[in-house]
């Protein structure tokens, strides 16, 4: 079976570090499918999602997209994939439509089906109104719909996102989530990273909990709630396996 994500045991320390990021992680995602990659901070989540998309090189291990290798066949993978990075990948001087239609040309999108691409997310994510303003007078929120707009532009078959709920407000997250939902209703695949347990639960169809660079259980959000003994919802089971010390 061709897996939308595989990784099988990764390793990764970055120089000066005394710990490894990734430390033998090992999991794999089916296609057609929102899964969720959760863990404390440190966990190594940020670290698995970059080297999926071939910025960040593994110290040993392997990791395929669709089948693909992220270092032999990584300009391949970079057109099947969109990425939403947790941090802003936003132009402030420049408009919302100024920064998508940059984006679009470098994925050399035609002009007349780029602008169509953007007017038509841009009202489905509430920012049709606002396409003419500098992104450095945009709310969080605002910031965060015109970032996952970026990493559609060019249609991947797999959407990557590190936090894309974070620092926004209810209503943003709700239209995000919904927006994200449609998406894999068309047969695309999502992988995302999140400390919202109560957010993973409700869209995931598969997580894998991760911890010091590991792979400490996957499964279904329901399976893992009912298999793990005295937990009531996902971030019961989160806290049973990673405990409740607190992480920097």
């Amino acid at each position: 079976m061709e897996y939308a994500v595989y990784i099988n045991q990764l390793y990764k320390r970055y120089p000066m570090a005394t710990v490894n990021a990734l430390d033998g992680l090992s999991l794999h995602f089916q296609p057609g499918i929102i899964a969720g990659i959760l863990g404390p901070n440190g966990a190594g989540k940020t670290t698995a999602i970059g080297v999926l998309c071939g910025i960040i090189p593994a110290d040993s291990g392997t990791a395929q997209v669709q089948g693909l290798d992220v270092v032999k066949d990584k300009n391949t993978i970079q057109q099947k994939i969109g990425v939403v990075p947790q941090q802003m990948a936003l132009f402030p001087q420049l408009s919302g439509y100024e920064n998508l239609e940059y984006i679009g040309r470098l994925y050399h999108i035609p002009h007349k089906e780029l602008k169509s691409r953007i007017a038509e997310l841009a009202e489905r994510l509430g920012l049709t109104a606002h396409m003419h303003k500098r992104t450095q007078h945009y709310s969080g929120g605002m910031k965060r719909r015109t970032n996952i707009i970026a990493g559609l532009l060019h249609q991947p078959d797999i959407l990557i996102l590190d936090e894309p709920t974070a620092g926004v407000d209810v209503q943003s997250r709700a239209l995000i989530l919904d927006f994200l939902k449609e998406y894999n209703q068309a047969g695309k695949t999502i992988l995302y990273t999140s400390h919202l347990l109560e957010e993973a639960q409700r869209i995931c169809d598969d997580v894998a909990i991760i911890d010091e660079g590991k792979l400490i259980i996957q499964g279904s959000p329901e399976a893992l709630i009912q298999q793990t003994p005295d937990c009531k919802n996902l971030e019961d089971v989160f806290l049973h396996f990673t405990g409740r010390l607190l992480r920097e």
